[in-house]
């Protein structure tokens, strides 16, 4: 078994970070930030960046659909709020708009997509449930994306109905939370019940059994974590009180 150690500061990190009205980011965890997608200079983070391109290459979406907004800095989250609030008031900058310093998009896991058309709205772009658009939602999640703000969730997530705006939060997790009809707020709860140590959530897939667990920022400072040899995992911190351990076996 391979021992590892994490500190309280390493839960400001990773592609499962909770990012809302509550948990602002904390900008020490983000990762490099990269350009490429489609004749583009939005930014993600790299493994988000690659996902998101594969995927628009499975279905030949790059002619039909454009990105739109990625990675913001905070100065630049500012002006959208400040220029949405006068330009269509505090009600609907509320609604579509997350204040600065809470923005998904400051972390370089989100992203914007829109149809490829004259007029794309940049706070609201068209982004409908059929053809490429519904091609692109249906395979979201093998790549590790969830449709992060869904109709009827908006007292959970604090942001209107947004079905657009995507976030990485990688494999298997964007399937899960698809599965249980989840939003990541209501994850990063659910899989607490899953205690390191007690029991695990487990899932197949890509031919693996795949245990995720859950580590309190208490537990990971007086607790030994044991992951099996030569085995793959990752772990991410959720940005309010722990960690994610995710388990290939």
């Amino acid at each position: 078994m391979n021992k590892i150690s994490l500190t309280k500061e390493q839960i400001y990190f990773g592609s499962l970070i909770l990012v809302n009205h509550e948990y602002p980011l904390v900008e020490m965890g983000l990762d490099p930030l990269v350009t490429n997608l489609e004749k583009s200079d939005i930014k993600l983070q790299r493994q988000a960046s690659v996902l998101l391109s594969n995927l628009m290459r499975e279905i030949n979406g790059w002619k039909e659909i454009v990105p739109v907004s990625g990675w913001r800095s905070l100065g630049e989250q500012q002006k959208i709020w400040n220029d949405t609030v006068k330009e269509r008031g505090w009600e609907y900058a509320r609604k579509y708009v997350a204040v600065p310093g809470h923005s998904e998009h400051q972390t370089g896991l989100a992203i914007d997509l829109g149809l490829n058309q004259n007029n794309i709205d940049f706070i609201c772009p068209e982004f409908p449930y059929f053809g490429i658009c519904q091609q692109f939602r249906e395979r979201a999640a093998s790549y590790g994306f969830i449709e992060r703000y869904p109709a009827g969730k908006e007292s959970i997530t604090g942001i209107g109905h947004e079905p657009w705006h995507f976030r990485y939060v990688g494999v298997p997790h964007a399937q899960i939370i698809i599965n249980e009809g989840l939003t990541l707020e209501e994850y990063i709860s659910f899989i607490k019940q899953f205690y390191y140590g007690n029991k695990t959530y487990s899932i197949h897939g890509g031919g693996q059994n795949i245990s995720i667990s859950y580590i309190s920022a208490i537990q990971a400072a007086d607790t030994e974590i044991k992951v099996g040899h030569n085995k793959p995992y990752s772990i991410s911190g959720n940005n309010t009180d722990g960690f994610i351990l995710t388990e290939w076996r």
